[in-house]
């Protein structure tokens, strides 16, 4: 048997048994136990949670959410939470707060640090000082140490003290973390291992991309049809919500579009006009059932929060730019705010210059090929393929000024703002459009702080793709997207549109299909 095989046989047969002054004792992983006590109808005890420091950075208010159940903090998080401090972003500032809400715990008169203080719920919160000399007791962490024997590794240590703390106490000790390989580690070498499920919708929020299908009889149709509402029971729209879109089918073809209004009835879409059109643009038209209902949404003033999903092409973000636009010239709202979180795909090209909309046009460009889609004027273009300039041409001639965007005077007046997300904290957005493009890269407390932003007669348009993350903070199931769909559903204010069908070509749609 060599090293390696025999570390391994050490480190789980000291996981199966504990030492005592008896002599061993064999013990049931806290697995098994709690599935147990599950099948025999028993309450199921207490549990310590070991809190890895991603899990502090990315919710500083998880030490709050875990009922009656312990909470231990290991001193190297701390030691790690140190050195994001001094940051000047997000995590800096979440690093801050946890220190913050720490301290606010332990300067109560008479609280440990190190024993543990009550918290609300009836469990405990403490630090743990994980002591290698009094550890090495235990046949578990020895194996430990000979498996990942550079303990000087943060990661190392916090997974040692979590493999002493459940030699040490009863009830399960489970290490939460949010690193994918911190959780293969810890499973390794036996501990149980959780990830930070708070703020994680459920798989199927993010399973089906697909407007709801009702069926119905003719005689239904025929009355929805007349009246323009229709309602049923609520054993044929379960799992519905106020301002859910659906398609009430009766039969083969005879379908119509629907929205579940406030009093639970379905309405016609009042808001869907049959195209689009701003100043002397182009005029945009709902190409399916998706758009449609999307273009609902983002006409109806009584909604303020909209929530996009939709593959590449489906139309998301130049939907929401022309019914943004459309409003504007209305004087619904004062101007259009758009932002995009600035998370990068692969490597980037490094420090921007320039004033801050031309730092920010590289990442909103897909925002200002919208407006000029929609705003640029049809006749009067360009025939044929444009000419190289001649480099010998003397240099009189070749310094011809650009024609001026259509939306470049709508900029200058304000009408139109391009926000960076560093500088909304603080703000009073009253009054504005403000939609918020690939949201599906922000935290989830970045998206409340977007929503916390909107005062009263503004609207927020949140669009983006679960299935296209480059932040390496988020899922698809903990995406500030998803977070704030699943939070906000079912409030009179807010709706959620799903877009299926691509449209931009049949190779795209193809290409976010298969590829």
């Amino acid at each position: 048997m060599d090293r390696d095989d025999h570390s391994a046989s050490v480190i789980s047969s000291a996981i199966s048994t504990r030492t005592s002054d008896s002599g061993p004792v064999s013990v049931t992983p806290p697995s098994t136990t709690a599935s147990r006590r599950r099948r025999s109808g028993t309450p199921t005890a207490t549990k310590t949670f070991v809190l890895d420091t991603n899990v502090l950075l990315h919710d500083p208010a998880c030490i709050h959410r875990f009922a009656e159940n312990h909470i231990c903090i290991p001193v190297d998080v701390l030691s790690e939470l140190d050195r994001f401090k001094n940051e000047m972003t997000e995590r800096g500032a979440n690093a801050r707060e946890v220190h913050r809400a720490l301290m606010k715990i332990f300067s109560n008169k008479g609280a440990s640090v190190t024993t543990g203080v009550p918290t609300d719920g009836g469990g405990s919160i403490r630090v743990a000082v994980y002591d290698p000399a009094e550890a090495r007791k235990h046949a578990s962490v020895q194996g430990f140490e000979r498996i990942f024997h550079d303990l000087d590794k943060a990661d190392h240590r916090i997974l040692a003290c979590t493999l002493w703390m459940s030699e040490q106490m009863s009830s399960p000790v489970i290490l939460v973390s949010k690193d994918l390989n911190m959780q293969l580690k810890a499973r390794a070498v036996g501990i149980e291992c959780e990830d930070y499920l708070h703020d994680k919708v459920e798989p199927r929020e993010v399973a089906n991309f697909d407007i709801a299908r009702v069926e119905i009889s003719q005689h239904e149709l025929q009355r929805f049809a007349s009246s323009g509402c229709l309602t049923l029971p609520e054993t044929r729209t379960v799992g519905m919500v106020v301002n859910d879109y659906a398609l009430l089918i009766a039969g083969d073809k005879a379908t119509m579009p629907a929205k579940l209004s406030a009093n639970g009835e379905f309405v016609r879409l009042h808001h869907t006009p049959e195209s689009i059109k701003v100043g002397q643009g182009r005029a945009i038209k709902p190409m399916n059932l998706g758009q449609a209902c999307f273009l609902d949404a983002l006409l109806d003033p009584e909604i303020s929060l909209v929530t996009c999903y939709g593959m590449a092409g489906t139309g998301k973000t130049l939907l929401a730019v022309a019914a943004a636009l459309q409003q504007v010239f209305n004087r619904t709202y004062h101007g259009l705010t758009v932002s995009r979180p600035i998370v990068a795909m692969g490597q980037t090209v490094g420090f921007l210059p320039g004033s801050l909309q031309e730092k920010m046009r590289p990442w909103l460009q897909p925002v200002y090929d919208a407006l000029d889609l929609l705003m640029r004027p049809m006749e009067g273009m360009p025939q044929g393929p444009a000419r190289k300039k001649n480099r010998f041409m003397p240099e009189p001639q070749q310094q011809i000024a650009a024609p001026a965007a259509p939306y470049d005077p709508l900029i200058q007046q304000g009408v139109i703002e391009i926000e960076a997300l560093c500088y909304i904290r603080g703000r009073s957005i009253p009054d504005r459009f403000f939609i918020m493009d690939e949201a599906q890269q922000l935290t989830p407390l970045e998206a409340k702080t977007i929503v916390t932003r909107m005062s009263r007669g503004s609207k927020l348009v949140l669009v983006g793709d679960p299935a296209q993350i480059d932040n390496p903070y988020v899922d698809s199931r903990s995406n500030g997207l998803v977070y704030t769909r699943q939070r906000m559903r079912g409030q009179t204010f807010a709706a959620h549109v799903p877009l299926v069908k691509g449209e931009r070509s049949p190779l795209a749609e193809a290409a976010a299909r298969l590829l």
